[in-house]
């Protein structure tokens, strides 16, 4: 799916320099390698503030109780995402409430968020599902009328814009993941909240460091609960040499993904998930849907395809095989089949496609000629 190996070959002498620096240093938590990438991200992310956490997840849950959301409440999720997103608000003691996706880009659908929304609703969570948009000004619109706090998680979309606006800059705050296999991918696990309220940013520096307020008047006194959630100093390091080749490797990307649709675009039984056309694509996967041949079994053809691409040794992900309404981790709530069925039909039939930005165009070509043959057969 990505080559990291190839990445690496690129930036290794920065990388390793950028690494002895922080060495020599000797300054390992929340020092001027993590401050140098908060401005950084935030200047790139069209952002004021950025706070440095330790992984995507807690991103997302220390968005959450910045912005209040805690035990009884309710907080709208795309049901077709990753299994952190819920999560998230699940570690918050507070209840995932699963909305449907849209049928075209696959990612959260305004209608089935304001179908959903109570009293007890506080928060929405809007993913860029696989790096673009989801529908930020109709879910902007949904929020303000209900009193809800927008939140992005842009895991996948770091890069990509709506409608002229960088992702993340659009929600009261934007969440996103530096997990190695991430578009800005560190040596490990990270993350960074990113927003324009000064008071949130400060009150996310105190919750990621024991409840905090940090300096030399705040250190052991705590003001609230907080985690053990501070993006290290060496990952910092790392992620600085790479956000400056990020947008050139976004670039690539988005070659690569246009070449895909060319070859796609007359091959039947197989079309690329869209895009709005308001948007720039981060392209963080390159996914594409094969419609199964009946309600027996709607998984068959994509598997076969999947089947077949592996035995030339072509790697392929299904991202995600079970929406979250169905997940066994949610089965008290009382999610059914038929519940959601844009994203049930989505779960039968998304396929990933190797994409990075090292590939070259024939490594490109021969898994679409794979993805041919294996269609006809």
């Amino acid at each position: 799916m990505l080559d990291l190996r190839a990445q690496f070959a690129t930036i290794a002498d920065e990388v390793r320099s950028a690494l002895e620096e922080v060495l020599a240093s000797q300054s390992f938590v929340l020092g001027p390698q993590v401050a140098g990438l908060e401005r950084e991200l935030a200047h790139y992310s069209e952002r004021r503030f950025g706070v440095g956490v330790a992984s995507g997840t807690d991103a997302l849950i220390l968005s959450l109780r910045a912005c209040g959301v805690g035990p009884g409440d309710e907080v709208i999720v795309p049901a077709f995402t990753f299994v952190a997103t819920a999560g998230a608000v699940s570690a918050l003691g507070a209840q995932p409430v699963f909305a449907d996706c849209d049928a075209r880009t696959l990612t959260i659908d305004p209608r089935s968020v304001e179908a959903v929304v109570t009293s007890r609703t506080s928060a929405v969570i809007a993913v860029h599902l696989f790096g673009a948009a989801a529908d930020l000004n109709a879910l902007g619109e949904v929020s303000t009328q209900h009193g809800l706090a927008l939140i992005e998680d842009n895991a996948q979309g770091l890069g990509g814009t709506y409608r002229g606006r960088k992702l993340g800059s659009i929600g009261i705050v934007g969440a996103t993941s530096f997990y190695p296999t991430k578009n800005l991918g560190g040596c490990g696990d990270g993350g960074m909240v990113l927003t324009d309220s000064e008071e949130i940013a400060e009150r996310l520096a105190i919750l990621r460091n024991h409840g905090q307020a940090g300096g030399q008047t705040g250190r052991y006194v705590s003001t609230e609960a907080g985690w053990n959630s501070r993006l290290d100093e060496l990952q910092a390091a790392v992620l600085r040499v790479k956000l400056r080749r990020l947008d050139g490797w976004l670039a690539a990307r988005g070659a690569l993904a246009a070449r895909y649709n060319a070859r796609f675009e007359k091959l039947d039984g197989i079309c690329p998930v869209e895009a709005p056309a308001e948007c720039r694509h981060a392209y963080h996967l390159y996914t594409v849907r094969v419609p199964g041949d009946g309600p027996s079994n709607p998984a068959a053809r994509r598997d076969h395809v999947r089947r077949r691409l592996a035995q030339q040794e072509i790697t392929t992900g299904v991202y995600y095989p079970v929406p979250l309404h169905l997940q066994p981790l949610y089965a008290s709530l009382g999610g059914k089949l038929g519940d959601l069925p844009v994203a049930e039909r989505a779960a039968q039939e998304v396929l990933s496609l190797p994409l990075y930005p090292e590939m070259s165009v024939e490594q490109l070509d021969r898994v679409a000629d794979a993805v041919a043959d294996a269609l006809r057969r």
